[in-house]
């Protein structure tokens, strides 16, 4: 028996194996369900940019759409969507780049600034590509109303503008060029198989059902209107062709797209060519508030600062003292126009041509008058020869030429719609959406100014 009732352990069995602790920490897991008691409006903080834009939209005069809704109190049919929310909603997706129905239609069930936006009201995508380019005439009258207020408040002078155009590549692909032959070829195919598809539902209701047949005949149709309406369009383009100064352009055959007729291959800002629209949009260089859009299927500028000086008369009552534009849009009966109504072309002068075989010469000074000059091209010359002239055309590309970067940002790069109509309804979207944010900065501005 041992003298100690607790006998000590024999040297060097006093200590624990020498094995690592295994950490205890609480593992994640994301099948369990939580049940949330929170508001929608609990979703936002109280400066977030969904907030600010409906705010602007509950400040437009959004009458007209109302007024198209034919569900009312009283009568039959389902309550329609509120306007006001189909139109937050896509100016909020376009400041975020958004530019398809079908995700803006995810968003709103997944994204908590959509969905309390839609605030809990259901849409879908046909409803929102609708209304997307249904109203280009209520947009744009939106786009005069914002500017005016601004211009009320002082925070837009419409002294001077700037223009410039940026093409954007149409919902096309270059294979859908045809010529007059091709076309005429599945123009006839095409009215054939209509009639085939319609004797065959004649003769024989229950060979397919009712609405397969429908569908297909539907969509044969479909294809027989754009083919038809590629061929109106193409004599447009065979136009376009005889009137070109280059004359590579009377070489080349006159083709149209069987997918957007009035889309046309133009010369890219990469020096590609791929189908596309030509957008303009005019600016005021003090504020780069947007106060004009216009959209056309021509590759060239030339030709397009009247219709927009024009425009704005229409929209504001007067036109600007001055106009900035790029090399490529003032011609000489533009010039004339604009400086028999009283505003001042700032634009650069062509520099002659150096030839490559005659012999060196002294080029001739682009600023000086030339005998057939007009009173209005031979001013424009000799302006824009000045320092003071060269100075004040950097304006228009840290207003223009910024706008357009701006838009490009939000996702102005190929349109998703078809047809010179609902393109201009898209550029409008983002003109509001645009003018939207710059308002905010210009009153913030003013308001802390002293």
């Amino acid at each position: 028996m041992s003298d100690t009732l607790f006998p000590l352990p024999p040297p060097g069995m006093d200590r624990e194996p020498s094995v690592s602790p295994v950490p205890r920490v609480e593992r994640p897991n994301r099948a369990q369900l939580e049940l949330r008691s929170v508001d929608l409006d609990g979703l936002l903080p109280a400066d977030h940019r969904a907030r600010l834009v409906w705010d602007f939209v509950e400040g437009l005069d959004l009458a007209p759409l109302y007024t198209a809704i034919r569900a009312v109190e009283g009568g039959a049919g389902r309550p329609a969507i509120d306007p006001a929310i189909l139109t937050a909603l896509w100016l909020y997706a376009t400041l975020e780049g958004v530019g398809s129905a079908r995700a803006l239609d995810r968003l709103c069930d997944q994204h908590d600034a959509y969905r309390w936006l839609a605030g809990g009201v259901s849409v879908n995508y046909h409803t929102l590509a609708d209304f997307r380019v249904a109203h280009a005439a209520v947009l744009d009258a939106l786009l005069t109303h914002s500017v005016a207020t601004l211009m009320a408040e002082g925070l837009v002078t419409l002294t001077r503008v700037a223009q410039d155009g940026v093409r954007v590549r149409a919902n096309a692909g270059a294979a859908s060029f045809r010529g007059r032959d091709r076309l005429q070829h599945y123009l006839e195919e095409a009215e054939a198989q209509v009639r085939t598809l319609r004797q065959e539902l004649d003769e024989d209701p229950a060979a397919t059902s009712r609405r397969q047949a429908a569908a297909r005949t539907r969509a044969t149709q479909e294809r027989v209107a754009r083919v038809r309406q590629a061929l109106e369009h193409l004599a447009d383009v065979e136009a376009q062709h005889r009137n070109a100064n280059d004359s590579a352009a009377h070489r080349r055959t006159a083709r149209a797209s069987t997918t957007d007729p009035e889309a046309r291959v133009m010369k890219m800002a990469d020096g590609g060519f791929r189908p596309a629209f030509n957008p303009h949009l005019a600016a005021d260089t003090g504020s780069q508030i947007i106060v004009g859009v216009a959209v056309t299927n021509v590759g060239s500028d030339l030709g397009q600062l009247p219709p927009m000086i024009e425009q704005l008369r229409r929209r504001f009552g007067r036109i600007p003292d001055e106009v900035l534009a790029d090399g490529n849009f003032p011609g000489h009966e533009a010039l004339d126009l604009l400086t028999a109504g009283g505003c001042v072309v700032y634009a650069p002068v062509p520099q002659p041509r150096q030839s490559k075989t005659a012999p060196a010469a002294p080029r001739r000074d682009p600023y000086l008058p030339r005998p057939d000059d007009s009173p209005a091209v031979a001013a424009w010359r000799q302006r824009m020869g000045t320092d003071a002239a060269k100075t004040l055309y950097k304006l228009r590309a840290a207003t223009a030429e910024c706008i357009n970067a701006i838009a490009r940002n939000r996702g102005l790069q190929q349109f998703r719609v078809r047809g010179l109509d609902k393109a201009r309804a898209v550029v409008l979207w983002f003109a509001l959406a645009h003018n939207l944010m710059r308002g905010l900065e210009l009153r913030r501005l003013a308001a802390a100014a002293p």
